[in-house]
């Protein structure tokens, strides 16, 4: 069973990545509307900072599941939170279909960690060594699985081919899963090496402690609100005015990495960047998005 220590423990870790999320995806947003000229979307460094958001929330989720569960698999408890999870994922894919269109979540770190948490279950019951087997071989999937096969839509999930499409949030399964896979093989050799009685001795009871385990607490709460409010309240300032100059630098920053990518021509993705906002800027497009942010067939 699990002790209060333990939990405190694990509510801290949580609420440190709850506000990792909301530091990274405040500074999306004001990315997003070229408030600051942050590559926040395709800066090497910023890709690895949300990597390792998601990368956290999904040992964590592995770690709690073979705390909760390593004594006997209690399945209401399980199909109670995997059906929340399930319902937050559902709704997230909803709202983000109606602001971002065609870049909406199909499959992200809620529906992954959903996905992780039913194929990591077998793992809780099983011996340290298959935990780590399996963590390995989710892992490795990417280097040797991945083929045209798995491209476009219908496979997205699996992570083995390339989607045909952009994502504010795309988390599949491979090679992600084997982080939860990792969190419950951590978890297992805490148990067995005593580990977990050191932890417990942490209390965290001061007042930033106290803070971030209660975020912790109710992480999925807050990661269900924080963006809409914070995306909210960014929009709402942009629609007052944004300053020229800096939006157009930003366009052309994260359309020429986005071409690089694509082309790896620095010069010539330059070029066309360029000469895509002065044709936007002739035709009034420019100042249509200017004054309309938000408008995702603008974007």
């Amino acid at each position: 069973m699990m002790t209060s220590h333990r939990l405190a423990f694990l509510d801290l870790a949580r609420g440190i990545a709850v506000l990792a999320m909301a530091v990274y995806h405040f500074s999306w947003d004001l990315s997003w509307f070229a408030l600051v000229d942050w590559p926040v979307a395709q800066g090497a460094g910023w890709r690895a900072f949300a990597a390792s958001i998601a990368g956290s929330f999904l040992l964590l989720a592995g770690i709690s599941l073979d705390l909760a569960h390593h004594e006997g698999i209690r399945w209401q408890s399980f199909w109670r939170r995997e059906a929340v999870i399930i319902a937050a994922a559902a709704s997230v894919s909803t709202v983000t279909y109606f602001v971002f269109a065609d870049s909406f979540v199909r499959f992200g770190i809620l529906h992954c960690i959903a996905a992780a948490s039913l194929l990591a279950l077998p793992a809780v019951r099983a011996p340290l060594w298959a935990a780590i087997l399996a963590a390995t071989f989710f892992f490795s999937l990417p280097t040797w699985a991945s083929s045209t096969v798995f491209d476009g839509q219908a496979w997205l999930w699996t992570g083995l081919g390339t989607p045909d499409f952009g994502s504010v949030d795309y988390v599949p399964l491979t090679p992600w899963v084997g982080l939860t896979l990792a969190g419950v093989a951590l978890s297992k050799l805490a148990r067995q090496t005593a580990f977990n009685s050191t932890l417990s001795a942490f209390r965290f009871d001061g007042s930033s402690g106290r803070s971030l385990r209660l975020a912790g607490r109710h992480s999925l709460s807050i990661y269900l609100v924080h963006q809409p409010v914070l995306y909210g309240l960014v929009w709402a300032f942009a629609s007052l005015g944004v300053h020229g100059d800096r939006a157009e630098r930003s366009f052309v920053r994260n359309c020429t990495t986005a071409c690089q990518e694509t082309l790896g021509s620095s010069g010539i993705c330059t070029a066309a960047c360029s000469c895509t906002l002065e044709q936007m800027t002739a035709d009034n497009t420019w100042q249509e998005l200017m004054n309309a942010p938000a408008d995702p067939a603008l974007r």
